[in-house]
């Protein structure tokens, strides 16, 4: 009877031991990645993140988990890509214009008026861009996992419609730290502010500065036509929504999981640009309804006055860096 006992209790023993030591695989195993990002927590991208991170977690079986800090949580859109290049932070989602300053080519992107459409700027960002920029970023500490979607920039102001070039001298608009919209504007005869982007509805809404400028998705979702009178439709600069991630949190992912990772950013990126896409002529309603003033711009006559703007971008991204992107601009523009 002893010795009966004797191996029951070696046998109970050795299934806690295996259980102990599952359980502490599994915690090794498990990776948890935070990723930050800029927007409101209504906005598409912030339900694309949502997305993404719950497919990622079931697909790897909970050994991925993806906590998302929305709306400047952990930072300013500079601070938060500078977390992911110091390795402090996993992932990010953040437009060209804010890795501009770690790689100078993905800026050429934004080019003013350099898209046609939206799917001539996707044929292009997807396809041979991406080839090209994506070992530039992997260089500086970031993995591209895919393209989103920003958008279309428009002008919103208080002060009056927007027709003609002429029509925006004078007037005090807001636009980020990104410096192919600071030329732009100051081409065009605007008085250039730097407001943070949790203060600017406060800035609108107290006339500190006339207007701002953005995607229709933005102005709609951060409620900045609540306090303006005027949009316009000038399409003026394409951005996308880009998510990275460390490549030392990348590192810690197994090839299997870094797979899923790319994958379901794919997946939820594509669902972003046609949720994004799709609602723009409902927002325009929406504002019509609001009691803006909507006005559609001659597109070429904003195009015609460039030329100062366009030598200064050039110059700052890189003439051969420009070359190389403008040939896959025409390329996409043929299919």
């Amino acid at each position: 009877m002893k010795i009966k006992k004797s191996w029951l209790f070696f046998l109970i023993g050795g299934v806690f031991l295996l259980f102990l030591i599952g359980s502490w695989v599994n915690a090794q195993a498990q990776v948890n990645l935070r990723i930050a990002h800029y927007i409101d927590e209504k906005h598409p991208i912030h339900l694309g993140a949502k997305q993404m991170a719950a497919k990622v977690e079931e697909r790897t079986k909970g050994q991925v988990k993806i906590t998302i800090y929305p709306a400047n949580t952990l930072g300013s859109p500079p601070e938060v890509v500078k977390q992911v290049k110091l390795g402090t932070l996993d992932m990010c989602i953040n437009t060209q214009g804010q890795f501009e300053y770690y790689v100078k080519a993905c800026a050429t992107a934004q080019i003013p008026f350099v898209f046609d459409d939206y799917d001539h700027a996707h044929r292009t960002l997807d396809g041979p861009a991406m080839k090209w920029l994506a070992p530039q970023f992997e260089k500086e500490g970031f993995v591209v996992l895919a393209n989103w979607e920003w958008g279309f920039r428009n002008i919103s102001n208080n002060k009056k419609p927007i027709m003609k070039p002429e029509d925006i001298k004078g007037l005090k608009i807001r636009v980020p730290p990104e410096f192919h919209l600071q030329v732009l504007f100051e081409t065009l005869g605007a008085v250039v502010t730097k407001i943070a982007w949790p203060e600017l509805y406060m800035a609108l809404a107290q006339n500190v500065v006339d207007g701002q400028e953005n995607p229709l998705s933005a102005i709609y979702y951060q409620k900045f036509y609540e306090v303006q009178k005027h949009i316009a439709l000038t399409r003026h600069a394409y951005a996308c929504a880009m998510p990275v991630i460390s490549t030392m949190s990348w590192a810690k992912l197994t090839p299997e999981q870094q797979k899923i990772l790319m994958e379901e950013a794919k997946i939820a990126g594509n669902w972003v640009r046609k949720t994004l896409n799709d609602e723009e002529e409902d927002l325009i309603k929406k504002f019509e309804q609001a009691g803006l003033k909507v006005t559609r711009p001659d597109i070429a006559s904003f195009r015609a006055v460039m030329g100062p703007a366009y030598e200064k971008i050039f110059k700052r991204y890189g003439e051969d860096n420009v070359k190389i992107f403008m040939k896959f601009v025409e390329e996409a523009r043929k299919k």
